[in-house]
């Protein structure tokens, strides 16, 4: 052996020492042997019949060796645990954001069918009075909301804002019920005076993007009256 400094007379401790300066292995992490049989740290190499030039063997102790795989086996599972982490914070985050669209888009629809519930509500007045209203003015309606129930399929919702999507096909199906029933009343000879009016319905374009209706001429008749709808904001 000659290992820096190290001779024969050092210590086998003194000698990973110098292994530990030379390599970087903690001495605890070592193991000296000589002839098969370890050396302890106290023990001075030349008493055990080791002399200069003699050829010594260094492990890395079994037991560090285990301490450094479960070191990094733990380091591992941590470095997954926050990548998981952060995956599930981004994960929230992007449902957070989807629900929040379909919140909005919800409400959006629901101020437009909040102005359609107002012509439902004035044909519905029209035919209960007793005036002929024209077919044409029911199936705009009709047209209108069909359009509003596309758009509330469209979205995409889950927990509370699929429960307000759903509450509001309703209400557009339950005004849709409403107009077949008026139109059908509407269309029986009996509910007919003989002073029935033509009431025609000038329907304004809508901001909204549902596009700009406009009915046929008013249907003949001894009276005439016609109503202009406000415009659609």
């Amino acid at each position: 052996m000659g290992h820096g400094a190290s001779t024969s007379k050092s210590s086998s401790g003194e000698l990973k020492k110098e292994i530990a300066r030379k390599t970087g292995l903690e001495p605890d992490k070592q193991r000296v042997l000589f002839r098969g049989k370890e050396k302890e740290d106290g023990v001075h190499l030349h008493s055990a019949g080791v002399k200069d030039k003699a050829k010594l063997l260094v492990l890395e102790n079994a037991a560090s060796n285990e301490k450094k795989v479960e070191e990094m086996a733990s380091s591992k599972e941590n470095a997954e645990e926050t990548t998981a982490s952060k995956e599930n914070e981004l994960e929230e985050m992007k449902e957070s954001e989807e629900m929040s669209k379909a919140f909005a888009a919800v409400a959006g629809i629901r101020r437009e069918v909040d102005k359609l519930s107002e012509r439902v509500a004035a044909l519905e007045v029209a035919v209960n009075s007793g005036t002929k209203v024209a077919n044409e003015e029911f199936d705009v309606s009709a047209e209108l909301l069909m359009r509003e129930l596309l758009k509330l399929d469209g979205i995409e919702a889950e927990g509370e804002a699929k429960l307000q999507r759903k509450a509001e096909v309703r209400r557009v199906q339950n005004f849709h019920e409403t107009l077949d029933n008026l139109k059908a009343r509407n269309s029986d000879p009996r509910n007919n005076s003989s002073n029935a009016v033509s009431v025609t319905t000038k329907w304004e374009t809508f901001d909204s993007g549902m596009g700009s209706l406009t009915p046929p001429p008013p249907m003949s008749s001894s009276t005439n009256v016609t109503q202009d709808w406000e415009q659609f904001d």
